[in-house]
Formats: C-alpha cells, sequence, structure tokens
C-alpha cells in the first residue's frame, strides 16, 4: 500500500481537456490549493481531447445546421447557436488571457483561423438556409456571414466542392471567415505543461479504481500505478470526475443519488482522411452539410480542413460505429457492467424509444469503404477511393437519463455536469460541443461547487474573461473589443494569419 495519508485540495480524474481547464483556472484563483491529476494513459489529452479523436471545430455555432432548427411556423430558432457562440467566446477569452499573461506560447501550435460554412443541396434546404442566414445576420454575433447560390461564388468559396457538379444543381452555402480550427490536444498539452511548472502533481499511467466518501466527509480513491502494480490511497476536499467516456463508472462508484438513474451509450466515430496533398490543398474550409432524416444530430457530415501538427490535413465524417467500450483505450464489458439496479429501468426504456438509432448504428457498421465513399461524394463528387483513408476517431458516451421533457430514459446529445449536493464532487458527461464550451462549463461547475469563494474570485474571473456575468450579444461594443483583442493575442487577425501560414508551409 502507498501512503494513506496522502491528503490534497483537489483530484483531477483524467488529463484532458476538461481537467486541464479546470486546473489552470483554480490554479489562478487559488494559487495556494495543492491540486493533483491522474491520468490512465501515458501523456495528456490522449482520448477524447486527443487532436485525432476530436472533430477541432471552434464549436461557435456558425456552420453546424443542427443548432438552428426550424419552428412549425416556418421561422428558424438559433436560441440554442446564440447560447454556444457566446460559450465559445468565453473559452477564446480565456486562452487569450493565457497567452497574454505567458502561461502558454505559440498559439498558432493550437488555433488557426479558418473560415466556416454551411452547405446544403435541395430548393427545401435551400429555403431554410436563406431563412437561417436572415434570422442569423439579424444579430451581432454573427455579423460577416454571406450567403450565395451563385456557382461562379462559391467555386471561390469552395472549389474541390465544385468541381465537376452539374450547372443547374440546386445548392447554396453561408460562409464566415471568423471561425476557427482547434487542436484541443496540443492546447490541453500546453495548459498541463503549465499546470505542472505550477507545482502541480501530474502522474501518468495512473487508473482510479474506487472513490469513497470517508466519515470526516473527504473523497479516498483508490489509485493503481500500472508501472509499478501498487495501490495509492489519495484524500482530497474536492474531485473533478474528468475521464470522458470513463466518468460514469467513477460517479457510479462515488454512490452520490445524483448518480443514480443515469446510463451511458457508447457511439463511435470514423472519419475519412485525405492522403493526397494535392487535393488538401484545393480545400481551405470547414464545411458542414444536413444530417440526413432519421439521422441523429452527431452524425452531421462535414468536410473540414484540419491542422495537425502544423501540417494541413482533409477530413470527412464522422460515420458512427458501435463498440461497447467506453473509451478507446476501454473494455469491452463497459456498457454492460455499467448497467446497475438503479439505472436498468432508465437503460431499458431508452433501448425501447431509440431503435431508430440502433438501427441507424448498425447500418452504419456494415458500411463498406465504397459506401462511405459514396457519401463523400455528395460533397467531392470525383472522390477517389485510393485518395482516402479510413480513421477511427474516438468513442462518445452518450448520457441516457429521465428528463420531465422527454420522460424515462432519454437519450440527451449535448454536455451534463453532475455534482453531488454539498459541491465536494462533480463529474463530466456527455459529448459535443464539449471542448469548445470548456471554460464555460467549468467556470459554472466552480460556482456550484465553490459558491462561498464566488465574491472573493470575482475579480479575478472577470481579469481572465472581461465579459464574465454579461451577455456579448447585448453588449456589441463590448463584443467588437474583445474580438480584436483576441485576434491579437491568438494571432488570427489576416495579416498575421497568412505570415503564420507562409511559416508552417515554408
Amino acid at each position: 500500500m502507498g501512503n494513506s495519508e496522502a491528503k490534497t485540495d483537489v483530484i483531477l480524474i483524467g488529463a484532458g481537456i476538461m481537467s486541464a481547464t479546470l486546473g489552470t483556472i483554480l490554479k489562478e484563483l487559488a494559487p495556494e490549493w495543492n491540486i493533483k491529476v491522474f491520468e490512465k494513459l501515458d501523456n495528456a489529452g490522449e482520448e477524447s481531447s486527443n487532436e485525432w479523436n476530436n472533430a477541432g471545430t471552434g464549436h461557435a455555432a456558425l456552420c453546424e445546421l443542427n443548432y438552428t432548427n426550424e419552428k412549425p411556423d416556418g421561422s428558424v430558432d438559433i436560441s440554442k447557436a446564440i447560447k454556444i457562440n457566446e460559450q465559445f467566446q468565453v473559452s477564446m477569452q480565456f486562452w487569450s488571457y493565457l497567452v497574454k499573461s505567458n502561461l502558454i506560447h505559440n498559439p498558432q501550435d493550437f488555433i488557426m483561423k479558418l473560415p466556416h460554412i454551411s452547405l446544403v443541396q435541395g430548393e427545401q434546404n435551400i429555403e431554410f438556409l436563406k431563412k437561417r442566414f436572415e434570422a442569423m445576420t439579424n444579430n451581432p454575433l454573427f455579423q460577416g456571414m454571406e450567403i450565395s447560390d451563385d456557382p461562379e461564388t462559391m467555386k471561390e468559396w469552395i472549389p474541390l466542392i465544385m468541381q465537376e457538379r452539374a450547372p443547374d444543381e440546386a445548392i447554396a452555402a453561408t460562409k464566415i471567415n471568423k471561425g476557427t480550427d482547434v487542436n484541443f490536444g496540443a492546447l490541453t498539452r500546453m495548459l498541463i505543461d503549465n499546470l505542472k511548472s505550477k507545482n502541480v502533481d501530474v502522474n501518468y499511467n495512473h487508473s482510479v479504481n474506487d472513490i469513497k466518501r470517508t466519515s470526516d466527509g473527504l473523497w479516498e480513491l483508490k489509485v493503481r500505478n500500472l508501472n509499478t502494480g501498487t495501490v495509492e490511497r489519495h484524500r482530497a476536499t474536492f474531485v473533478f470526475i474528468g475521464g470522458g467516456g470513463g466518468s460514469l463508472h467513477l460517479l457510479q462508484k462515488s454512490g452520490i443519488p445524483e448518480g443514480h438513474h443515469i446510463g451511458g451509450f457508447p457511439v463511435s466515430g470514423l472519419f475519412m482522411v485525405c492522403n493526397n496533398p494535392e487535393i488538401i490543398e484545393q480545400h481551405n474550409a470547414k464545411v458542414y452539410g444536413k444530417a440526413k432524416v432519421g439521422a441523429p444530430p452527431m452524425s452531421v457530415p462535414h468536410l473540414d480542413t484540419r491542422y495537425i501538427d502544423n501540417e494541413k490535413s482533409l477530413l470527412f465524417g464522422p460515420f458512427a460505429g458501435f463498440s461497447p467500450k467506453f473509451l478507446k483505450t476501454g473494455s469491452m464489458f463497459d456498457l454492460v457492467t455499467s448497467v446497475k439496479p438503479n439505472n436498468v429501468l432508465t437503460m431499458m426504456a431508452a433501448g425501447a424509444k431509440e431503435m431508430s438509432l440502433t438501427k441507424y448504428l448498425i447500418q452504419q457498421v456494415m458500411l463498406s469503404k465504397e459506401q462511405r465513399m459514396e457519401e463523400l461524394r455528395e460533397f467531392i463528387p470525383n472522390a477517389k477511393s485510393e485518395d482516402w483513408d479510413l480513421v477511427v476517431a474516438g468513442q462518445r458516451v452518450q448520457v441516457i437519463k429521465d428528463t420531465e421533457a422527454g420522460g424515462k430514459g432519454t437519450l440527451q446529445f449535448g454536455t451534463e455536469m453532475i455534482t453531488d449536493e454539498d459541491g465536494s464532487i462533480a463529474a463530466l458527461l456527455g459529448a459535443s460541443p464539449g471542448a469548445s464550451t470548456a471554460v464555460h462549463v467549468m467556470l459554472e461547475l466552480i460556482q456550484k461547487c465553490f459558491p462561498e469563494r464566488m465574491t472573493e474570485w470575482e475579480p479575478k474571473i472577470k481579469e481572465m474573461i472581461p465579459s464574465y456575468g454579461l451577455s456579448l450579444m447585448e453588449n456589441p461594443e463590448l463584443l467588437r473589443d474583445i474580438h480584436s483583442s483576441n485576434e491579437q493575442a491568438l494571432g488570427l487577425s489576416e495579416k498575421e494569419e497568412k505570415e503564420a501560414k507562409e511559416l508552417v508551409f515554408s
């Protein structure tokens, strides 16, 4: 046994973007606190946050059509897009603060400016896109968006997609230049390096096997050192479970009642990755299409330029896959062992309700490479099989819970935060838009778990996030100031962007 008396202020489970963000914020607010991180793998950001396992879209709801839906009266509801955009702006402000404070360096290694484009086909969808464009451009958050159904204009925007299309095809797009591509793996590693420099104890190859409340109100973690096989016990006042798909099992082990009646459904993602540099060079945007009728929200097809290890790449997907694992490096028994007496009815209700999703996943798993190429050809009409390879991306665990609106066993597609009554333990479950909104989500967690410290911490939070507590949509001048300050700090202004690219590819 290791030292059973090891007590610390905060333990973060998992070294992904969520734990890295929470640790970074807490170290700014309470520099004197002791923080420990336990990560099962041998590096930070290797699961959901990894650049190959994450779509890398700075989700600001600029191009994702599933964040704006058509209401029965034909108008377009953009409230979800507004919410997600405001949350992404919070992340951008925090990252800018970190760069200006010299806590992280070389922002071009994790963020690049890239046009975000929505693309639709067919008259009905074009009608929807026009209404969406009108609703969005009336809002200060989405200023600068353009729309076109003119083939010549679209050839300038998306040359690769417009090649060999029938001249009379009904197709339209909106484009906004202030979109970004974010390498969340690189950002996570930067944040963890900064934490290490501030004496945060980061332990790789350490698996948390159990969490229990002790009689004095602390949390005791049973941690196995995977290198030596020894079991250590660590105690903490506050525990954050940020282990991606692995969080559900740990939440269940904590025994808190708030974790009851919650299940998880794993969905894996597959992407086609282009291996032909000539084709990669012809595309420079993130282009999101519309999900097919009956397909779940996480299956919105998109053709993305990505910058990974300072190299330009091109990905298309996602195709859904199924594996009972909750993590890419998880166990085949993850799904089965997550079913407990207190969530079995919730899980069964979801199974009955989600037959269409199950059917969809089975169809997706059965697709041949050629069938996947057919889907890609809706974006790139002349795509050739030999130019594309299939890559397995990360596992996502969609939350299943009982809700008032959806009833028992409702599948959730967002991010869920679960805390116990006294705020001494918190777990983050769910998927998209996850990483992009990490700063907002972690600030919410801090408000919920440390309410007694908020008055003292607020000035520092406002220094890090100038718009804290305000709506940017309702403060257009503040929005403008913050936008130009972020662009400068993160190296996203036009001139610097051009130079950064030349630097990358020279």
